[in-house]
């Protein structure tokens, strides 16, 4: 059954029992090509082509930041209206609109006005680029990273046979003979080298032996430089993994990359002094630390000794025995004055009791019988004061100073 059909587009629908003509294909292509219209395009002159005798001139206009590119066709009059001295590697915006070419079966704008953008918009441009990135954290200090004191390997994206490559490793391995490259080469002006630096940058951030990477590139024009501030390259370079150093240009050239990079290099003479230390500076700085850890040590050595031998004059260290003998002496001298309070308490415990004893025989019976008395008692010991106290008949008991007498009482 054959499918509906539109007027001068062909079947509606394709099968695989009714596909659609080639020449269909093409128009529904130009067809919605054509539904985008006049636009306008940014991008960067790749190539001019004026054809002698040709009132049409080719441009291949390339995308800044990527490998793309499309086919520009415009009249002389426009291009010399609007940008008569353009030249390849400006930048332009122009109004086009996309055709195909079903013959061909090609794509290209149709441009009808050309506008060279100068210095002073590409400056606009990049200040306003600046300030969009630096609100999105792109260029904060507490993101970047520091570098390796020593890296192992240094990965370098520079242009071949530049004066920055021959700047980078020789003034490197000046500083310290066995560092390690691995160069990378792209393309550091026009309109393909954003692509090339940034697949470069992707190869080293991705080998794990590359501790830090060096992009770099000699002096030039802003125009020169303008590949080291778009801002794919910026975002690139935000998100590797690998502390990335930027080298470009001089002193004064501060292209976006240096603010989004972890270091900023002045010139890559000055990277190379940044990423490497200086071998003989580094020998010079062990000699003088290990020169103050000597000092340091015999310092300590000679303080303790002195110590030691402080310590060594103190009596108690100089003479240890002079604690014994002056324990000793204390011990002798209390010995001594023990014996003598002991001796001095016996003498005078001495002299008590022969006082008392005399004061005992003074007072004692015994001493009034040594002077001839007695005493009489009678036999339960009464002492017999009185005659009256006894009777005839009774029993005495006589005590004399020597000896004692019995005697009966005779008499009352």
């Amino acid at each position: 059954m054959t499918q509906p059909t539109e007027p001068d587009k062909g079947p509606v629908k394709s099968t695989p029992d009714e596909p659609w003509p080639v020449r269909v294909v093409s128009q529904k292509i130009g067809a919605w090509i054509a539904k985008l219209g006049w636009v306008w395009v940014d991008g960067q002159v790749a190539q001019i082509s004026r054809r002698p005798g040709s009132g049409v001139v080719f441009l291949t206009l390339r995308d800044p930041s990527a490998d793309l590119s499309l086919t520009v066709t415009a009249h002389r009059d426009v291009l010399d209206a609007g940008a008569p001295e353009l030249a390849e590697g400006a930048r332009v915006t122009l109004h086009a609109k996309p055709e195909f070419y079903p013959n061909r079966g090609t794509l290209s704008l149709r441009a009808d006005e050309i506008r060279q953008v100068g210095l002073g918009e590409l400056l606009a441009r990049l200040e306003k680029l600046k300030r969009l990135l630096a609100a999105e954290g792109l260029f904060a200090r507490e993101r970047k990273r520091r570098l390796p004191f020593l890296p192992g390997k240094i990965g370098l994206i520079t242009g071949k046979g530049s004066a920055a490559e021959r700047d980078v490793l020789m003034n490197a391995r000046r500083r310290w003979p066995a560092v390690e490259f691995r160069v990378l080469h792209a393309l550091v002006q026009g309109p393909g080298a954003v692509p090339q630096i940034i697949d470069a940058l992707k190869v080293l951030d991705h080998d794990d032996t590359v501790d830090v990477i060096v992009i770099a590139r000699g002096g030039g024009s802003v125009e020169d430089l303008l590949p080291f501030s778009d801002e794919a390259l910026c975002r690139a370079v935000f998100g590797a993994r690998t502390p990335v150093v930027s080298a470009i240009g001089h002193e004064t050239d501060t292209p976006l990359l240096d603010y989004v990079a972890d270091l900023r290099a002045s010139t890559p003479t000055d990277a190379a002094k940044r990423i490497v230390p200086d071998l003989a500076d580094e020998l010079r700085l062990m000699e003088h630390a290990r020169a103050r850890l000597d000092r340091a040590v015999l310092g300590m050595i000679d303080r303790e000794r002195q110590r030691i031998e402080a310590w060594r004059s103190r009596p108690v260290l100089a003479r240890p025995e002079s604690l014994i003998d002056q324990r000793a002496a204390e011990v002798t001298a209390l010995r001594d004055r023990a014996g003598r309070s002991f001796e001095h308490r016996v003498r005078r415990a001495d002299d008590d009791l022969r006082h008392t004893v005399a004061r005992l025989r003074a007072l004692s019976p015994a001493a009034t019988l040594q002077r001839g008395y007695a005493i009489v008692q009678r036999p339960d010991g009464h002492v017999v004061r009185a005659a009256d106290e006894v009777a005839a008949g009774d029993l005495l008991r006589i005590r004399l100073a020597d000896g004692e007498l019995q005697a009966a009482v005779k008499e009352s």
